[in-house]
């Protein structure tokens, strides 16, 4: 079968590989979409944290490059594997798939052993850490993290519900309630993702997009943020504690992991307020602990998801989460993935919003 092979940065190849079988507990999937993640351009550009190298296995899958890339991913199932229930898992089921696995040691692994693999010190993904991936035609995955996908449910949508569940899993974990007032950095797909899960639970708060891209500017407003601002080219802090008349907003989230991004977040955010990092950072930031002292704030941060995608499923399912379609900008084949994909999100983003692939 085709797929993308990531063989370190700047180097990923579309090549034949053998088509995988499922095993004991593993289900077969025939992949439709897969979208390209910030973690995947991230990786292009330098070795990033919890790839495996040429020479240095990932610690649970075993694995060496080159690996399959794609974390983000639908299809329907083609095989089951021995132990795999065929009235719960039928031939021809849309299916989702939660990417996320720990070390699996609930002997020695507390966040394992509590259900939280997002916690576990080796968390990793499929399609980073081995195990396949969704930029191919077929994977191979364990049951136990597949979701099926209710017919209301495209399989384009189905491909943006593992970056939907890390935005759903961060507004869930601030404890956002109807009122409060937020700012995003960052439009991203994670960013936009944050704002409609925000107004899936409040149509009318004051939500601020900080967002240096114009075009994601207007997919913000479209999608119902209340102002969205270039940094560039606006006082942010500024703009947000007029907004709020001087108190500043009640929950930040910083969804671009830059410096300027989490500075905006300190000086925008009220008394007591709280700032929650969603965004993978390259650089380990500075972070003004005198401001959070005398101001009392609160600083956190969310890593991935855990145990949402049911609910998430079913917000999605019953219109609660709408328009997510309308953010997919780009569909190339798996042969395009590096020039129209990956290299179109780093180049033009001016552009783009969500770029599927197709194998």
């Amino acid at each position: 079968m085709k797929a993308a092979r990531y063989y370190g940065p700047g180097d990923i190849r579309v090549e034949q590989i053998p088509e995988p079988e499922p095993k004991n507990g593993q289900v077969k999937i025939k992949i439709a979409w897969n979208g390209i993640c910030g973690t995947d351009l991230h990786a292009y550009l330098a070795p990033f944290v919890k790839f495996p190298t040429a020479t240095v296995p990932n610690e649970i899958t075993g694995e060496t490059l080159p690996i399959t890339l794609g974390h983000e991913f639908s299809g329907t199932i083609v095989g089951l594997g021995e132990g795999v229930d065929a009235t719960v898992y039928t031939i021809g089921q849309a299916v989702c798939v939660e990417t996320i696995f720990g070390c699996g040691k609930t002997d020695i692994c507390s966040a394992c052993r509590a259900g939280t693999r997002n916690l576990c010190r080796d968390i990793n993904a499929i399609g980073i850490g081995g195990f396949g991936g969704g930029l191919a035609e077929y994977i191979s995955v364990n049951k136990e993290h597949i979701h099926p996908l209710p017919g209301n449910i495209s399989l384009e949508v189905g491909a943006c519900l593992e970056p939907l569940a890390v935005a759903w899993y961060a507004v869930k974990k601030s404890k956002f309630k109807s009122g409060d007032r937020v700012l995003i950095c960052g439009a991203g797909p994670i960013g936009i993702f944050l704002l409609k899960a925000l107004r899936s639970f409040d149509p009318n708060t004051l939500i601020i997009i900080c967002e240096p891209t114009e075009l994601r500017r207007e997919v913000s407003v479209q999608h119902g943020a209340t102002l969205a601002l270039d940094p560039t080219a606006t006082d942010i802090t500024a703009t947000v504690l007029a907004a709020t008349h001087g108190a500043g907003v009640d929950i930040a989230f910083d969804a671009a992991g830059v410096q300027q991004s989490m500075d905006t977040c300190l000086y925008s955010v009220k008394t007591r307020g709280l700032i929650v990092s969603v965004a993978t950072w390259e650089q380990v930031p500075k972070v003004d602990m005198n401001l959070m002292l005398l101001r009392e704030i609160t600083v956190t941060a969310t890593n991935s998801y855990t145990g949402i995608h049911p609910e998430l499923v079913q917000a999605v399912a019953s219109g609660r989460l709408s328009g997510i379609e309308d953010l997919v900008t780009a569909r190339v084949p798996l042969e395009e993935v590096v020039e129209r994909g990956i290299k179109a999100l780093l180049n033009d983003k001016d552009k783009h919003v969500k770029i599927l692939v197709h194998p």
